[in-house]
Protein backbone atom coordinates (compact mmCIF):
# COMPACT_ATOMS: atom_id res chain seq x y z
CA UNK A 1 0.00 0.00 0.00
CA UNK A 2 1.65 2.93 -0.81
CA UNK A 3 1.64 6.26 0.87
CA UNK A 4 -1.13 8.01 -0.24
CA UNK A 5 -3.17 4.61 -0.04
CA UNK A 6 -2.34 4.71 3.71
CA UNK A 7 -3.15 8.16 4.21
CA UNK A 8 -7.03 8.09 2.99
CA UNK A 9 -8.18 5.28 4.29
CA UNK A 10 -6.84 6.22 7.57
CA UNK A 11 -8.35 9.62 6.69
CA UNK A 12 -11.38 8.36 5.73
CA UNK A 13 -11.54 6.71 9.20
CA UNK A 14 -10.54 10.12 11.10
CA UNK A 15 -13.65 11.52 9.55
CA UNK A 16 -16.23 8.97 9.85
CA UNK A 17 -15.54 8.47 13.39
CA UNK A 18 -15.74 12.27 14.02
CA UNK A 19 -12.24 12.58 15.49
CA UNK A 20 -12.21 16.02 13.84
CA UNK A 21 -14.23 17.40 16.29
CA UNK A 22 -11.56 18.18 19.34
CA UNK A 23 -10.26 19.96 16.73
CA UNK A 24 -12.64 22.29 15.52
CA UNK A 25 -12.06 26.20 15.79
CA UNK A 26 -11.98 29.32 13.23
CA UNK A 27 -9.56 30.65 10.99
CA UNK A 28 -8.39 33.49 13.49
CA UNK A 29 -5.44 32.65 15.70
CA UNK A 30 -7.50 32.86 19.74
CA UNK A 31 -4.02 34.28 21.35
CA UNK A 32 -3.33 36.14 18.38
CA UNK A 33 0.02 35.58 17.54
CA UNK A 34 1.83 34.77 14.56
CA UNK A 35 4.97 31.74 14.93
CA UNK A 36 8.08 31.64 12.63
CA UNK A 37 9.68 28.74 13.31
CA UNK A 38 11.51 25.91 10.88
CA UNK A 39 9.89 23.07 9.35
CA UNK A 40 11.76 20.49 11.33
CA UNK A 41 10.24 17.49 11.98
CA UNK A 42 10.98 16.99 15.75
CA UNK A 43 9.41 20.72 15.92
CA UNK A 44 5.98 19.68 14.31
CA UNK A 45 4.59 18.49 17.62
CA UNK A 46 7.07 19.41 20.27
CA UNK A 47 6.82 23.00 19.70
CA UNK A 48 3.30 23.87 19.90
CA UNK A 49 2.83 21.13 23.33
CA UNK A 50 6.12 22.91 24.43
CA UNK A 51 4.23 26.48 24.49
CA UNK A 52 0.85 25.25 25.35
CA UNK A 53 -0.65 25.63 22.30
CA UNK A 54 -4.17 24.22 21.00
CA UNK A 55 -5.63 23.85 17.29
CA UNK A 56 -6.55 27.38 16.52
CA UNK A 57 -4.88 29.35 18.97
CA UNK A 58 -1.66 30.84 16.95
CA UNK A 59 -0.62 31.15 13.11
CA UNK A 60 2.05 29.10 12.56
CA UNK A 61 4.52 29.49 9.16
CA UNK A 62 7.36 27.54 8.32
CA UNK A 63 10.15 27.17 6.53
CA UNK A 64 13.59 25.60 6.18
CA UNK A 65 15.44 27.55 9.34
CA UNK A 66 12.78 30.20 10.16
CA UNK A 67 14.89 32.15 7.78
CA UNK A 68 13.26 35.52 6.31
CA UNK A 69 15.50 36.25 3.08
CA UNK A 70 13.47 38.91 1.24
CA UNK A 71 11.70 41.31 3.12
CA UNK A 72 8.33 40.89 0.06
CA UNK A 73 8.67 37.05 0.51
CA UNK A 74 5.92 34.30 1.14
CA UNK A 75 6.67 34.24 4.92
CA UNK A 76 7.00 38.16 5.64
CA UNK A 77 3.59 38.24 3.04
CA UNK A 78 2.00 35.51 5.82
CA UNK A 79 3.06 37.47 8.74
CA UNK A 80 1.37 40.63 7.44
CA UNK A 81 -1.67 38.92 5.82
CA UNK A 82 -1.84 37.45 9.92
CA UNK A 83 -1.40 40.88 11.62
CA UNK A 84 -4.19 42.99 9.41
CA UNK A 85 -6.79 39.98 8.54
CA UNK A 86 -6.17 37.77 11.47
CA UNK A 87 -5.42 40.02 14.30
CA UNK A 88 -2.51 38.94 15.19
CA UNK A 89 -0.88 41.22 18.07
CA UNK A 90 2.38 39.23 18.39
CA UNK A 91 4.78 37.96 16.66
CA UNK A 92 7.45 34.96 17.59
CA UNK A 93 10.36 33.97 15.87
CA UNK A 94 11.24 30.60 17.21
CA UNK A 95 14.49 28.58 15.91
CA UNK A 96 15.85 25.18 17.14
CA UNK A 97 19.46 23.99 18.05
CA UNK A 98 20.78 21.38 15.55
CA UNK A 99 18.89 23.10 12.65
CA UNK A 100 19.83 21.26 9.23
CA UNK A 101 20.14 25.22 7.55
CA UNK A 102 23.44 25.88 10.08
CA UNK A 103 26.46 25.35 7.77
CA UNK A 104 24.03 24.91 4.57
CA UNK A 105 26.49 24.80 1.38
CA UNK A 106 24.22 26.19 -1.29
CA UNK A 107 27.31 24.57 -4.09
CA UNK A 108 27.12 21.33 -2.40
CA UNK A 109 23.30 21.86 -2.63
CA UNK A 110 23.32 22.84 -6.82
CA UNK A 111 25.34 20.26 -6.98
CA UNK A 112 22.52 17.47 -5.95
CA UNK A 113 20.06 19.15 -7.92
CA UNK A 114 22.42 18.30 -10.73
CA UNK A 115 22.59 14.20 -9.44
CA UNK A 116 18.36 14.49 -9.64
CA UNK A 117 18.58 15.74 -13.49
CA UNK A 118 18.42 19.41 -12.97
CA UNK A 119 20.39 20.35 -15.95
CA UNK A 120 23.49 23.25 -16.43
CA UNK A 121 20.82 25.27 -18.43
CA UNK A 122 18.38 25.41 -16.19
CA UNK A 123 20.45 27.07 -13.66
CA UNK A 124 21.55 29.09 -16.07
CA UNK A 125 18.33 30.26 -16.95
CA UNK A 126 18.00 31.23 -13.25
CA UNK A 127 20.95 32.88 -12.43
CA UNK A 128 20.13 34.89 -15.75
CA UNK A 129 16.95 35.84 -14.11
CA UNK A 130 18.47 37.16 -10.99
CA UNK A 131 17.84 34.33 -8.79
CA UNK A 132 21.13 33.80 -7.24
CA UNK A 133 21.26 30.08 -5.53
CA UNK A 134 23.92 31.29 -3.24
CA UNK A 135 21.57 34.09 -1.97
CA UNK A 136 18.18 31.33 -2.43
CA UNK A 137 19.88 28.72 -0.47
CA UNK A 138 21.97 30.50 1.98
CA UNK A 139 22.12 29.12 5.59
CA UNK A 140 23.63 30.58 8.88
CA UNK A 141 26.43 29.98 11.20
CA UNK A 142 24.64 30.15 14.23
CA UNK A 143 20.78 29.99 15.19
CA UNK A 144 20.98 32.84 17.09
CA UNK A 145 21.99 35.08 14.54
CA UNK A 146 19.35 33.75 12.25
CA UNK A 147 16.63 33.82 14.76
CA UNK A 148 18.22 37.99 15.14
CA UNK A 149 18.07 38.33 11.71
CA UNK A 150 14.39 37.48 11.25
CA UNK A 151 13.63 39.36 14.36
CA UNK A 152 15.26 42.56 12.70
CA UNK A 153 13.78 42.15 9.27
CA UNK A 154 10.28 41.78 10.91
CA UNK A 155 10.59 45.39 13.13
CA UNK A 156 12.25 46.96 10.22
CA UNK A 157 9.72 46.11 7.57
CA UNK A 158 7.86 49.38 6.43
CA UNK A 159 4.35 47.46 6.63
CA UNK A 160 4.55 45.91 10.41
CA UNK A 161 2.79 48.57 12.61
CA UNK A 162 5.35 49.94 15.24
CA UNK A 163 3.01 48.32 18.33
CA UNK A 164 3.41 44.59 17.60
CA UNK A 165 6.20 43.20 19.59
CA UNK A 166 8.73 40.76 18.05
CA UNK A 167 10.12 38.15 20.33
CA UNK A 168 13.28 35.78 19.24
CA UNK A 169 13.51 32.45 20.61
CA UNK A 170 15.64 29.45 20.50
CA UNK A 171 14.01 26.02 20.97
CA UNK A 172 15.90 22.26 21.88
CA UNK A 173 14.30 19.94 19.31
CA UNK A 174 14.19 16.81 22.09
CA UNK A 175 13.15 18.86 25.18
CA UNK A 176 11.59 21.90 23.95
CA UNK A 177 13.23 24.37 26.28
CA UNK A 178 13.11 27.88 25.20
CA UNK A 179 16.52 29.82 25.08
CA UNK A 180 15.28 33.77 25.00
CA UNK A 181 17.00 35.77 22.48
CA UNK A 182 14.73 38.93 22.08
CA UNK A 183 12.08 39.95 24.43
CA UNK A 184 9.89 42.29 21.93
CA UNK A 185 8.39 44.09 24.51
CA UNK A 186 11.47 45.23 26.36
CA UNK A 187 12.30 46.73 22.72
CA UNK A 188 9.22 48.29 22.07
CA UNK A 189 9.57 49.81 25.25
CA UNK A 190 13.49 50.88 24.63
CA UNK A 191 11.24 52.79 21.84
CA UNK A 192 9.16 54.34 23.62
CA UNK A 193 11.30 55.81 26.16
CA UNK A 194 14.06 57.16 23.30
Amino acid sequence: MSIVEEMLKFNQQFVEQEKYVEFLTDGLPNKKIAILTCMDTRMTELLPKALNLRNGDAKIIKNAGAILTQPFGSAMRSILVSIYEMGVKEVFVIGHHGCGMTGLDSHKLVEKFKQRGITDSVLETLENSGIRMERFLRGFDNVEGSVQHSIDMIRKHPLIPNDIPVHGFVMHPSTGKLDLISDGYKVLEEQHQA
